[in-house]
């Protein structure tokens, strides 16, 4: 069954009849709106079971259950993917800058007569990568803790289902992705479309430039996320439970 209700304020209900339980997605609330929950049982209890002689004689038990988590979950993915191409964005700009200052101030490079400070490129390489995995890191760890907190262990298990459904599906998306943009400006360089120098190879490049980072980094990561989304939930399952707000 399914049906939406509402023009600024939607209701949408969906589910099996007499299964297990029903969905209701609500849409159109102000961001921070809480929920009364004890409105919403007193307001379900109305059509609880055994009330009179014409009600149902089945026992069921209507206690409302918040899977915001799986939304919170498919969010992650793309969060954490976001984090990882600036990341890649960033440090490359660092390192095209420090190869432009080899180039104009130590002579001799470009004609092979002096070597370049290899060193500093790899420290720039290394530090760049500690600095920006540090605010991903973080959110993929805080993410269970605050979701088990805030939604208990309904809203951790939503996290993790979103998480690793549209995870894994962005993670092969990325690697097919990013293979073809590479594959694709390869396939140019060797002479067809023009080969190197034509608008066909410029654009490859550009389509390399963004599909290096979604098959070596953000992709890959993805699998980091969902490991370590997942440890931190189990590791956290005891203050979850007892220290969670609903």
């Amino acid at each position: 069954m399914s049906s939406t209700y509402g023009d600024k304020i939607k209701i949408s209900v969906f589910g099996e009849s007499h299964g297990n339980g029903i969905g209701v997605v609500i849409d159109g609330l102000p961001a921070g709106f809480e929920v009364d929950f004890d409105r919403v049982l007193t307001q379900m209890a109305r059509r609880a079971p055994g009330k009179d002689k014409t009600a149902t004689p089945r026992k069921e038990k209507d206690l409302p259950k918040v899977l915001s988590g799986m939304f919170l979950g498919s969010m992650m993915a793309f969060l954490f993917c976001g984090l990882t191409m600036n990341a890649v964005g960033r440090a490359a700009a660092h390192m095209v800058d420090e190869v432009r200052r080899q180039f104009r101030e130590i002579k001799g490079i470009l004609t092979g007569e002096t070597e370049p400070d290899y060193e500093r490129c790899v420290a720039i390489s290394t530090k760049g990568a500690q600095r920006e995995m540090v605010l991903p890191s973080l959110i993929a760890i805080i993410a269970p803790i605050a979701t088990g907190l805030i939604f208990g262990v309904p809203g951790v298990l939503g996290l993790l289902i979103g998480g690793l459904s549209s995870g894994f599906v962005l993670a092969i998306f990325m690697a097919n992705a990013g293979g073809a943009w590479d594959n694709a400006k390869k396939y140019v360089e060797e002479g067809n479309f023009g080969g190197k120098g034509s608008e066909v190879h410029k654009a490859t490049v550009v389509g390399d430039t963004v599909g290096d980072p979604f098959k070596d980094t953000s992709g890959p990561s993805l699998n980091i996320l969902i490991k370590l989304m997942s440890m931190v939930a189990i590791v956290m399952a005891g203050l979850t439970v007892a220290w969670s707000l609903f």
